[in-house]
């Protein structure tokens, strides 16, 4: 069963346009423990919404996870995990938080719950609310 996340990375940080340019991410330095338990849970094909934070607050694309957890190479700590992502396209139009905020059908989704979270599990039907509202 495909399951569907959120990731949020700034912009000037490594941003959507970099992502495509490299194809492929493996995606290091997450250090919370609810955001790697999502890593953890994270499989093989899931996609993924990519949100620019601080800067932009914006879902500009959907990814897909190629490779599943393993230990984070910028840690010896075994406790922290990556996961590898690449590109799959860019949403016609960027879905703003704002706009997210202001659909009632959203009000339960983890970005704005759980607002501090970078890796945030999602459900199908909000997923599939997001790509139409980006269209």
């Amino acid at each position: 069963m495909m399951n569907y996340w959120l990731v949020k990375s700034e912009p000037e940080k490594y941003s959507w346009t970099q992502f495509n340019k490299d194809g492929r991410a493996v995606w290091d330095g997450v250090r919370n423990y609810a955001a790697r338990n999502n890593l953890r849970a994270m499989s093989l094909g899931d996609l993924v919404l990519y949100y620019h934070s601080n800067e932009g607050k914006d879902i500009v694309g959907i990814a897909k996870v190629i490779k599943e957890s393993y230990q984070d190479p910028t840690t010896d700590d075994a406790n922290w995990v990556v996961v590898e992502l690449a590109p799959v396209e860019a949403l016609k139009k960027s879905v703003s938080l704002a706009q997210i905020k202001a659909e009632p059908f959203l009000k339960d989704i983890q970005l704005v719950r759980l607002s501090r979270l970078s890796v945030a599990a999602i459900k199908k039907e909000e997923f599939d609310k997001i790509l139409e509202m980006g269209s």
